[in-house]
This record gives structure tokens, sequence and C-alpha cells, in this order.
């Protein structure tokens, strides 16, 4: 019957994304404690924003070899990549930041702080997925890489 639920239905999915978000949720909560704001910037929302772009490009480059049939990287991409990361990164917090730094700090403060924690979050994604290649993620048997 378990098998009849498509795979966001099923329990262990849900259990795994809960459990990774969990924990990803608890590490930002952590930084975000541990980091101060400079100037008023709050720099450990944008860094665990850069942090878990880089997390995730690194993890779907080396879980991509291992191909969609393969029941342990489904599980680590809920658990690590949906779980964890999603709950390590908040780009809702980012926005809220960058209202109150707009309205305390000034528009350009504001602007700044958004547009260059996205362009560092996605250069950032791209140095994960380059290094999740270096790792042994850029092949699959079969799509020019080894051989089938």
């Amino acid at each position: 019957m378990t098998d009849a639920l498509p795979p966001h239905l099923r329990w262990t999915a849900i259990a795994l994304v809960v459990t990774g978000g969990m924990a990803g949720s608890a590490a930002r909560a952590g930084l975000a404690l541990a980091i101060p704001t400079v100037a008023e910037v709050p720099i450990a929302i944008a860094l665990v924003n850069i942090v878990g772009a880089f997390l995730l490009g690194c993890l779907s480059s080396m879980l991509e070899r291992r191909g969609p049939a393969d029941a342990s990287a489904a599980q680590l991409r809920l658990l690590l990549g949906t779980g964890f990361c999603g709950g390590f990164t908040t780009y809702s917090a980012l926005a809220n930041d960058t209202v109150v730094l707009a309205v305390n700090g000034g528009v350009g403060a504001a602007m700044l702080y958004a547009l260059g924690t996205l362009l560092v979050g996605g250069l950032a994604t791209w140095a994960g997925i380059v290094v999740g290649i270096g790792l042994g993620g850029s092949r699959r048997p079969g799509r020019g890489g080894e051989p089938a």
C-alpha cells in the first residue's frame, strides 16, 4: 500500500524532511545567536543562505552521479537537501532583514544586502556544484563518463 502513494506522501519521506528540517533550523538559530550584527547588518542570515546554497549545490552534484533510481540518494536528497538545507536557509528572514535595513539604514544598504546575498549565494551554488563534481559527482554510467 505504501508504494501506491506518491513519494511526497510517504511517511518515511516526510520523516526524513522533518528530521533534516529540524536540524537545519536549529543550526541556523544557533548561528544567528552566535554571530552578532555588524553595523546593524544581520550578517548571520546572509552567511547561512550563502553556506546553504553552497551545500545544496555540492550535495546535488554529488548525488546526481547515483541517478534517480538509487534509493539511498533519494533519501539523502530528502534528509539533507530538502530537509536540512531547507530548514537552514531562510529567504523569508532575508526579506524581513532587508525591510528592517531599508527602514533603519536606508534603501541603499538594504538593496546591497539583499542583492549581494543573492549574487554571492548564486556563486556559492556554482562553487558547490564544482566541488561536488570534483568529489566524484559528475558522471553517471552511460552518460559520456564511465562505461555503461
